[in-house]
């Protein structure tokens, strides 16, 4: 008998190829410049995911994430690849949330979604780097969490065994369910899309994004059910609305500073052991590598 999976997922800005224009003039993010994808380690905790659902029939896999409506792309994405379904949480509201109301409104829709067996998430989104979204939810919900996984050794109805990757090496844990996992990008990668899925989910919207949608699809929804992306807004969760949004986000930036990295020193090595032995430690020491 299969188990439910709940796959936290983010849509980014890939600040992977930032430029000259990523940033505006009042120091934010210029996100019409950057494209918007679908958060990689987010992509291996989706991979897990699936991969139990391979192993265990009978598993459901849905993708939740808090955005814009443009969001939905992502949960098609993820449904390109084999997830069950997904569900939007979005309103304006949630605008300006920091990692602690993300987590508060993602921990109050879990528990409107029902019962589950497993949360997975990337360890960390590109766009803020903080680690503490999944952390969080575990927190408020009440359940157990192990960090830093990249791989799932053993899973039945009650315990879990993973792989966590640490700085110096590989742990073993094993934990009862429900539990909340967050991904190393030391997992697996994603799968590609499946070609049969993507003609099967690519006319799967949200109830706005059908609003939007040329008239000749409009009579997918009723026959095809599958197709409908569960929408949710702030009045469809019990919360408080102070903890929502910039009034419940305690994080203030100060100031934002666009570095350019340039290479002002070299260091010239002989082929001695002793040259090679003093660069490596200086490269440990400042945790360039290890």
């Amino acid at each position: 008998m299969g188990i439910r999976i709940i796959v936290l997922a983010k849509q980014v800005p890939d600040t992977r190829n930032v430029g000259k224009d990523a940033m505006k003039a009042d120091g934010t993010v210029n996100r019409a410049v950057l494209p918007a994808i679908f958060n990689p380690e987010d992509l291996n905790a989706l991979e897990l995911a699936l991969r139990i659902k391979d192993d265990l029939p009978g598993t459901t896999v849905t993708i939740l994430t808090m955005g814009p409506g443009r969001a939905a792309e992502i949960i098609r994405e993820g449904l390109y690849r084999g997830a069950d379904d997904g569900i939007l949480l979005t309103d304006r509201a949630f605008a300006g949330s920091d990692t602690l109301a993300t987590s508060y409104a993602l921990s109050q829709t879990i528990k409107e979604m029902g019962a589950y067996d497993l949360i997975v998430a990337g360890r960390q989104a590109i766009d803020g780097d903080t680690a503490q979204v999944g952390p969080q939810v575990a927190e408020k919900l009440g359940i157990n969490q192990v960090t830093y996984v990249e791989a799932i050794l053993s899973l039945d109805k009650t315990s879990i065994t993973v792989r966590r990757r640490l700085d110096n090496g590989v742990e073993t844990v094993m934990a009862p369910l429900p539990i909340l996992l967050t991904v190393n990008s030391s997992a697996p990668d994603c799968r590609s899309r499946n070609a049969k899925l993507l003609m099967k989910y690519k006319h799967a919207r949200t109830v706005t994004e059908r609003q939007n949608e040329a008239e000749d699809y409009l009579y997918l929804y009723d026959s095809r059910p599958f197709l409908n992306i569960h929408e949710m807004t702030v009045n469809e969760i019990k919360s408080i609305p102070d903890q929502l949004g910039l009034t419940g986000s305690p994080t203030k930036v100060k100031r934002i500073e666009n570095v350019i990295l340039q290479a002002k020193d070299a260091k010239r090595l002989t082929a001695a052991d002793e040259g090679i032995n003093d660069l490596m430690k200086e490269l440990i020491e400042s945790h360039v590598i290890g």
